[in-house]
């Protein structure tokens, strides 16, 4: 049985202890020790990583009475090791997760919305409550969260009897039996907990809640602290200072601002798409005048600059309505796209061809015996025009 010190000492940073047990494991060192400070994913939290001697600790895991150290190199049982924890992301996760217990607490003691899920990820956190909460509600809880944060209250750890238990005010029903490990942030919350916590609720920073949205009959809160808060801030600083820069308003005129420019690029777009429509019975008049000659097909192997796949599948459809005609049309740009069709009097296989150039270019596409689109080829379009005129032509 490992003697786990983070559950009375979760600020534990450095730690000797003995290695008890060494193997192999597809291919990965794991070694068990007598006691250990590294904390393995469990309740939604993470695992810590960091060193035992001359090895990092890539991965810590929970397995029953033992805690599991995944390791880069091989140790000896016997060995004498000291254990040092990746300080800066165990803090993060205290952080994290005593957040998550006041922001809990805050919207049981509010509104009576029960915490139903917690999950920790690399960036931020997530919380599930049972009913959906309103907008009016989150901002209450936050506001009642972060009022905690700064009061500076004590975080102390207990270890109790289930039947002493029973007879706690816990905001959840704990569902081990057996010695629990409680968790109080004093004065407002009481909860079975085997995770890491700060040892005052300042040491949370702040709690800051990302998004609120509909999940199973109740809402899905994603949040951050302390230092991913800062970060959080930093990106949405520079996410509006851009956008403020960019569009000449004021930061609470951003939503408007960005709405008009979504309704003035859907009209853009309209007004091109109407164009080029016209455009395109032009464009294969003159496309066709100078097609090339197989026997009695004609054949039109272009590269077309300023239009889009629409634009290009417009034009190969108003060519081929005409008998006799096989088109394969290629648009140069960041995301290259291709057209292959042919009138409905040949035997042409427009998706053959086409899929011949994706084989060979990248991209992706497909389509029809009669037409054929693709998209993201990768190449010069010179190359892949010839590689096009080989195919229509007979000769690949």
């Amino acid at each position: 049985m490992t003697d786990r010190i983070y559950y009375t000492e979760p600020s534990c940073r450095s730690f000797e202890a003995t290695v008890t047990r060494a193997d192999e494991r597809e291919g990965r060192s794991v070694v068990v020790l007598d006691r250990t400070a590294f904390y393995p994913t469990s309740g939604g939290q993470p695992f810590d990583i960091g060193r035992l001697g001359p090895v990092e600790v890539v991965e810590t895991i929970d397995e029953d009475s033992e805690v599991v150290h995944v390791v880069s190199g091989p140790l000896s049982a016997g060995d004498r090791v000291r254990g040092e924890i990746d300080w800066a992301r165990r803090f993060d996760h205290m952080q994290q997760h005593t957040g998550q217990h006041v922001l809990s607490a805050a919207f049981d003691r509010l509104f009576e919305n029960r915490t139903t899920s917690f999950h920790m990820g690399a960036e931020v956190s997530t919380i599930d409550i049972a009913r959906e909460a309103l907008p009016s509600e989150v901002d209450r809880a936050v506001d009642q969260a972060n009022l905690v944060v700064w009061e500076d209250r004590e975080v102390s750890v207990r270890f109790v009897s289930a039947g002493e238990a029973s007879r706690l005010p816990l905001r959840k029903e704990p569902i081990r039996e057996g010695t629990l490990r409680l968790v109080e942030i004093r004065d407002f919350d009481l909860s079975a907990c085997g995770g890491t916590h700060v040892s005052r609720t300042g040491a949370i920073g702040m709690i800051a809640v990302a998004n609120a949205e509909r999940f199973r009959g109740g809402s899905r809160l994603t949040f951050v602290c302390g230092g991913r808060a800062s970060r959080m801030f930093r990106t949405y600083r520079d996410a509006v200072s851009g956008a403020v820069r960019l569009l000449s308003v004021l930061p609470h005129e951003l939503p408007a601002a960005i709405e008009r420019a979504q309704l003035e690029s859907r009209d853009l777009r309209r007004t091109v798409s109407r164009l080029q429509g016209q455009l395109a019975g032009h464009e294969a008049v003159r496309l066709l005048e100078g097609a090339e000659t197989l026997g009695e097909r004609r054949v039109v192997v272009q590269v077309l600059e300023g239009w889009d796949a629409a634009g290009l599948k417009a034009i190969a459809s108003s060519l081929v309505a005409q008998s006799g005609v096989v088109v394969a049309l290629v648009s140069p740009g960041a995301s290259m796209a291709v057209v292959v069709a042919r009138s409905q009097n040949l035997g042409v296989d427009s998706n053959k061809a086409l899929r011949t150039l994706l084989d060979r270019f990248g991209g992706r596409g497909g389509g029809r015996s009669e037409l054929a689109q693709g998209a993201g080829l990768v190449g010069k379009s010179d190359e892949i025009l010839a590689v096009a005129r080989e195919l229509l032509f007979g000769r690949v």
